[in-house]
This record gives structure tokens, sequence and C-alpha cells, in this order.
């Protein structure tokens, strides 16, 4: 069913993405990590690079779970019984976010190193 607006498409879209966070657990313990990040970074008075890195973060991680959770119900629609393939389809979707979860949180370690390193040399 194609949208028959902008502002449908941006309703749906908002619609998916609660959805998510209601039903799936991964979602709601990213949007948790997310929340904690974001109150370290205004703690932290983060830069602008910073920030950029930090949001580039959120954003990947919070993609790849959202695509990985509608592979999983394609993939669950397309087969109600076990299937080898289905299995893999469903374990490569996942290590995608487990790729994009290992990225972020290379990306935070560099982005909060300087900033607190320099809160340690003041106490």
């Amino acid at each position: 069913m194609k949208n028959k607006s902008i502002d449908q498409s941006f309703k749906n879209a908002f619609n998916g993405f609660c959805q998510a966070i209601t039903d799936e657990h991964n979602m709601k313990t990213h949007v948790v990590a997310a929340i904690m990040v974001i109150a370290l970074g205004i703690l932290f008075n983060l830069d602008t690079p910073r920030w950029l890195a930090v949001i580039f973060a959120i954003g990947l991680v919070f993609a790849s779970e959202l695509f990985n959770t509608a592979i999983e119900l394609l993939t669950d629609m397309v087969t109600a019984e076990y299937s080898k393939q289905a299995k893999k389809v469903k374990d490569i979707s996942a290590a995608a976010v487990l790729v994009s979860a290992i990225i972020s949180v290379i990306i935070g370690i560099i982005a909060f190193s300087s900033p607190i390193i320099n809160l340690l040399k003041q106490i």
C-alpha cells in the first residue's frame, strides 16, 4: 500500500519506530543506552565533532536494529516452520546489529576518552 502524502509517510515511519521500541526488547536496550550516552555527552560537554560521531553511532545502531527486526518479521511471514535458510537470514541480520554495536562502542571510546582523561586529571 502506497502512502498518499509525505505526512502519511512520516506518520507511518514514526509508528514503525514506536512499534519497534514497544515490541522489541533489544530496541528498548538501544534506546536506554542512547539516552545514557546523550546524558554523558551533555555532562562532558562534548564538542561538535564528538557529538557528530556519537549521533552517527546511535543512528547506525537504531537503523541496524530496525532493519534486523523487519527482516526477522518478514522471514517469519515467509515460513512458519524451521528452515536452515531462514535461520541463516536471521543470524546474518542479527550480525549486522552486532557489528554496528561494536563500531558504536569503539566510536564511544574514542569520543569520550579525552573528556574522561581530562576530568580525571582535574581530580
